[in-house]
């Protein structure tokens, strides 16, 4: 194996088919991606190696992703992400977090529900707390768009018309509304792991607060479970947004932080796609791991990772 220094960009000429690997140590981080199936990678980590899981992965909705064909029959799709969890299991830490992102569309909304269902290892709906495999500690909802009323919003805000903020494909149906949230549950090995709740709460609306509860003093509470997380405007998603079923990289910093960052040795994402996961551990200064199976994402994210670290970096691909 030979290591050199090299220049990774956007153009197709510049990656070639034997370069599999991508290095990047900026400050506290290293930065680790792998062009390689997930479950191959799995295998090759050591057991209770990873601290915090975050990715998302095919959602079987019909997808177009450039590379991977996302119309798996139900029953197929679903045995092959129970064979996935036990992976991701075996390599979760004690204390350690799964977090997974999956939507669904109105004409199929259960493909989220039965895909967590799936992650527990439960026999039937009514034992999934029984589960073996993984426990669902906490459901969050990624909002990607919401509109907010004056009359809902309180005297101490001083909005006189109904504002929109956020983005969302549109649904030209007569039958559903427009989809503009996703899911990001959170799994435990056993559903007990103490989170940082303030990583990522907010300031009390009422002041008040802070001096009528002893817990409020710090002006500072739980966010809850609806995180409104829009994605970047963009003006091209070709060329700045390849990937059509990302998400931003504030949310998977949110999960980290929820998690509590100052307690992460190794933070992976099996299905890297353009490298949020990645990025979010950059801004944290946390390591990272990535695979990812499609040449193009691979780069992207290659890119987006060296553009961000614009001092101090050392960027090395391993080529085999």
């Amino acid at each position: 194996m030979s290591s050199e220094q090299l220049e990774i960009g956007f153009s197709e000429d510049v990656l070639s088919e034997d370069e599999q690997h991508f290095v990047l140590a900026h400050g506290t981080s290293t930065i680790q991606l792998h062009r390689q199936d997930c479950m191959e990678f799995l295998d090759s980590l050591d057991e209770a190696s990873v601290d915090v899981v975050i990715t998302s992965p095919p959602y079987n909705l019909g997808t177009s992703y450039l590379s991977y064909d996302d119309t798996m029959p139900r029953e197929e799709y679903l045995r092959w992400l129970r064979a996935w969890g036990e992976k991701v299991s075996r390599v979760l830490a004690p204390q350690g977090s799964l977090f997974f992102n999956i939507g669904s569309k109105p004409s199929d909304p259960w493909v989220a529900i039965q895909a967590a269902a799936t992650l527990t290892g439960a026999d039937s709906l009514s034992e999934l707390h029984k589960g073996n495999l993984l426990q669902l500690q906490n459901t969050i909802h990624w909002v990607k768009s919401i509109s907010l009323d004056p009359e809902n919003l309180g005297q101490s805000v001083d909005i006189k018309e109904t504002i929109s903020v956020g983005h969302y494909k549109p649904i030209n149906s007569e039958r559903f509304v427009n989809d503009v949230h996703e899911y990001l549950f959170h799994f435990t090995k056993h559903g007990n792991v103490k989170l940082d709740r303030l990583g990522v709460g907010v300031p009390y609306q009422d002041k008040s607060n802070t001096t009528r509860w002893k817990s409020a003093g710090k002006d500072r509470r739980c966010r809850g479970n609806n995180w409104f997380v829009p994605y970047e405007t963009i003006q091209s998603r070709d060329s700045e947004r390849p990937h059509p079923a990302t998400f931003p990289v504030q949310l998977a910093e949110w999960a980290l932080r929820l998690h509590g960052a100052d307690k992460i040795r190794q933070v992976y994402d099996p299905f890297m796609g353009l490298g949020s996961t990645a990025m979010a551990c950059l801004n944290l200064g946390l390591n990272c791991l990535g695979s990812e199976l499609d040449e193009v994402y691979f780069r992207v994210a290659c890119q987006r990772l060296k553009t961000a670290s614009v001092s101090e970096r050392k960027v090395e691909v391993n080529c085999e």
